[in-house]
């Protein structure tokens, strides 16, 4: 009897595509895949509908997440994607998927009437960041609050950070201590205080010194250097109205405007 030495190669090959991330790579260690700024992604088959379509998946909010890493042929730690290099991926899957056209309904800002809107995914662009400002390979920044004009340095947050946050917020709800988002946000941004990087000295800052003012610098700062994409739109309602910087909604509808949330 013959015996198979070899793996079988699959019957059926899917096509792919490399998908160049905003951050180019820079923000990951060495050794991460991510560091060559590029991940391939197979096109969207049958097996990913069902994904899309899973009711259980979508009542627990992981069904995006379930979705692009069925997608991911690159062997990378899913937890460690900056959330902006998420968004893109993001955008690639559902341009993979459907196509570049995609058709939402808007809110009239003073009317309320809702209005059917196209966007052109393809025209979608990454937001030009400041190279300047990074250290190859370590996704850490300074950052002077203005008005204390203490030195702080903090993190991008990746999708395993976002995680463990969302996971505190629920517990601390459970504990019915209220909204508190802002705040643990912070506490896991913040990489050191004034050099100092102990923990609990970095969440006793943010809950009894950091003014709010500094905390709004110190996030619009966070913002304005994050790789992303330019998910911003200006909007044309049907009477002339102009409404300008309307972020595009993303949700399961994104990817299938059938699917029920």
């Amino acid at each position: 009897m013959e015996t198979q030495t070899q793996q079988e190669e699959p019957k059926f090959k899917f096509p792919t595509e490399e998908v160049t991330l905003p951050s180019k790579g820079l923000l990951y260690s060495e050794g991460s895949p991510l560091a060559k700024g590029v991940i391939e992604m197979k096109y969207m088959t049958a097996k990913e509908e069902d994904i899309l379509t899973n009711q259980n998946l979508i009542k627990k909010g992981t069904v995006v997440d379930k979705l692009l890493k069925s997608l991911i042929i690159t062997p990378i730690n899913y937890n460690d994607l900056l959330i902006g290099d998420k968004n893109a991926i993001l955008v690639a899957a559902r341009i993979l998927g459907y196509g570049s056209e995609y058709t939402f309904k808007y809110s009239h800002p003073k009317t309320g009437i809702e209005e059917e809107v196209t966007i052109e995914l393809s025209s979608v662009e990454d937001k030009i960041i400041n190279e300047d400002l990074i250290t190859e390979g370590i996704n850490e920044f300074e950052f002077i609050l203005p008005h204390s004009k203490i030195v702080v340095t903090f993190k991008l947050l990746t999708h395993g950070e976002e995680k463990k946050m969302e996971a505190e917020l629920k517990g601390l709800q459970k504990l019915h201590k209220g909204s508190a988002e802002l705040t643990t946000r912070l506490k896991h941004m913040l990489v050191s205080v004034n050099g100092d990087s102990d923990r609990k000295t970095i969440r006793e800052f943010v809950d009894t010194a950091l003014l709010a003012r500094d905390s709004r610098a110190l996030r619009e700062y966070a913002k304005s250097i994050m790789p992303d994409v330019d998910l911003i739109f200006d909007f044309e309602a049907e009477d002339g109205h102009v409404e300008e910087g309307v972020q595009i909604p993303i949700g399961v509808s994104f990817f299938w405007p059938d699917a029920e949330i």
